[in-house]
Formats: C-alpha cells, sequence, structure tokens
C-alpha cells in the first residue's frame, strides 16, 4: 500500500537542504478526490509539516520552502532571504494563496513563475527580514487561518 505521506527535498535556513513532509492529494495518475481538494484548499495537506517545526527545520512564519534551483540560486541580497527558516506561512503564501490557478491560467507556468511570481516572493520575504517581529508573526498566522474561510 502506498504511503499517505508525500516528501521532498526543499532548501531550508542557510540554503541547506532537507526533507519536507505532506499529505499526499494526488495520486500516481495526477487524480484528486474531494477530500483531496478539501485538503489542499484549506492547506491541510500541509500539516505534517508541524514535524519539520518540531524538528528545527521549519518554524511557523517564514519563507516557504522552495525545490532546489530557487532559494539556493539566488545573488546578491536576495541571498539573505536564506538566514531565516523556512515557514508553514508568510506574506508571500498569503499573496500567493492562489499560485495553482494562477500558473494554470498563464501559457507557460514555469516562465511565468521563475520570471513574474518567484522574484516577487523574494521581495516579500525581505521585506520579512528586515521587519520580523513577534506581532508581525501574529498577523501572517491570523491572516493565514481566516484567509481560507473568507476566499
Amino acid at each position: 500500500k502506498e504511503s499517505p505521506l508525500f516528501f521532498q527535498r526543499r532548501i531550508g535556513k542557510n540554503g541547506f537542504p532537507f526533507i519536507i513532509y505532506k499529505f499526499k492529494t494526488i495520486d500516481r495518475n495526477r487524480n484528486t478526490t474531494p477530500l483531496t481538494k478539501f485538503y489542499r484548499k484549506f492547506k491541510l495537506d500541509e500539516l505534517p509539516q508541524l514535524f519539520n517545526v518540531l524538528q528545527g527545520k521549519m518554524s511557523l512564519v517564514g519563507p516557504r520552502p522552495d525545490i532546489p534551483g530557487y532559494y539556493d540560486c539566488l545573488v546578491g541580497k536576495d541571498r539573505l532571504v536564506l538566514k531565516l527558516k523556512p515557514g508553514l506561512t508568510g506574506y508571500a503564501s498569503l499573496k500567493f494563496f492562489n499560485e495553482e490557478e494562477i500558473l494554470k491560467s498563464v501559457d507557460n507556468p514555469k516562465k511565468y513563475n521563475d520570471e513574474v511570481i518567484f522574484p516577487e516572493k523574494v521581495k516579500l520575504n525581505l521585506y520579512y527580514l528586515e521587519n520580523i517581529s513577534f506581532f508581525m508573526d501574529l498577523k501572517i498566522i491570523f491572516k493565514t487561518i481566516f484567509l481560507p474561510i473568507v476566499r
């Protein structure tokens, strides 16, 4: 029987890779079910990442960890993002909560991600780094909890 967990290598603090945990929401044939769609909409598929938080690899708030080839390839001031532990949520997560739909609506999703979405995420994550505070984290967590309900 197939594991309900999805494991993937992501880039963490200081550019070090780690394994992220998620619930699988797509089967081998790229199919979803009403339950897995619900999980994705409310980001419940990401609950296993609490283990990453407990391990110290992630925090509650910070840049979402990306696959190799993005954060680990940043240069100059943009590399400062790597000072942060990746988080379950952050400003970029809130702005691009519907990233899947955005990418489905463009002709070249990878190009659009690389040229538009990812650079904007880097800017938002640098803003977070420069303005980090306990109250900012509370605001982000609050917005994350209520965003799926109001959209």
